[in-house]
């Protein structure tokens, strides 16, 4: 697989999981105030990740190494730590928040 495409395919799921962090982020918003204070861990979490994923996909934007394997670890390994945050956070969301919450 060549960088350019892997690059493509990665900000095509990182776009992804930046509307999956804005619909949790919505969610968190309607809890109460004690529940939502023990999700703001693992949502600043989620955003440190994205950041981290937008910040290597850059750098292989813009310098396209020759050998990129170790960056494609970093991001499959962020990757994986964001998915694990993300569905621990949804977990507790929806043991937290009362029913009426959409989505």
């Amino acid at each position: 697989m060549d960088v350019k495409d892997y690059c493509k395919g990665v900000e095509t799921e990182l776009t992804s999981w930046k509307a999956r962090l804005y619909d949790v982020n919505r969610k968190v918003e309607k809890l109460p105030g004690s529940a939502k204070e023990k999700v703001l861990g693992n949502i600043g979490d989620l955003n440190n990740l994205l950041t981290e994923m937008e910040d290597r996909i850059e750098t292989l934007r813009t310098e396209c190494p020759s050998d990129w394997s170790p960056v494609k670890k970093d991001i499959d390994d962020a990757h994986v730590d964001m998915r694990s945050k993300y569905e621990e956070t949804l977990e507790y969301i929806g043991k937290a928040a009362p029913v009426s919450v959409p989505g």
